[in-house]
């Protein structure tokens, strides 16, 4: 099968033996994005979810909801989730991933921003179950938003991209070692964003 990373895209160098970051800004069309944002935003089990930051319970600052294949279950920030059956919006988007990339995936963690003053911090998506170099697949709809990595420990070495509705966004190899990224707050933007971010997990 053809390997869809190396063309039609924009490839952020980090090193080589630091991981890899690569955007497809126009993954999906105006149309199939905006399709897919009225219906996930719509038909998907939105939840705040309570984390657990510093010793104290915290919900978090935008909604979540996780699907995936049958038992599978996500540990993080002190709370398991175990999925919910495939969204039939969400089992189309994963058929045209593992067809275009030949990539393993069985769970997709949804994060829906209302508007600007919804966020998440820096972290890296480093959890046991989803080894040591896991690729995660972060498909954008609606709103724009920043999204910003950093290696970890670096502070001033904070890079930015605008993510835009259809953006695809892949980071693999040893991205999550290495980096951590966050999307911050911008509180001038109104309008809702959803950030789709499938991956394969071992449980």
């Amino acid at each position: 099968m053809e390997d869809l990373f190396s063309q039609h895209q924009q490839t952020i160098t980090l090193t080589k033996d630091k991981g890899e970051l690569s955007c497809y800004p126009d993954w999906l069309n105006s149309s199939e994005s905006g399709r897919f944002f009225q219906l996930l935003s719509k038909e998907l089990a939105w939840n705040t979810e309570t984390l657990l930051m510093a010793g104290k319970t915290i919900q978090s600052p935008r909604l979540v909801a996780w699907y995936g294949d049958e038992g599978k279950i996500y540990r993080y920030s002190g709370t398991s989730y175990k999925a919910l059956p495939w969204h039939p919006g969400l089992q189309e988007i994963k058929s045209k991933l593992t067809s275009e990339f030949n990539a393993p995936i069985n769970s997709v963690l949804t994060n829906l921003y209302r508007n600007g003053k919804d966020s998440v911090g820096w972290h890296a998506d480093s959890e046991r179950e989803l080894g040591k170099q896991p690729i995660i697949f972060s498909l954008s709809l609606g709103a724009s938003r920043y999204f910003d990595y950093r290696l970890k420990g670096k502070s001033n070495s904070k890079q930015r991209i605008e993510l835009h509705a259809g953006t695809l966004l892949i980071m693999r190899g040893d991205f999550q070692q290495f980096w951590e990224h966050q999307v911050p707050k911008q509180l001038k933007i109104t309008e809702p964003r959803i950030n789709l971010t499938f991956r394969f997990i071992n449980s």
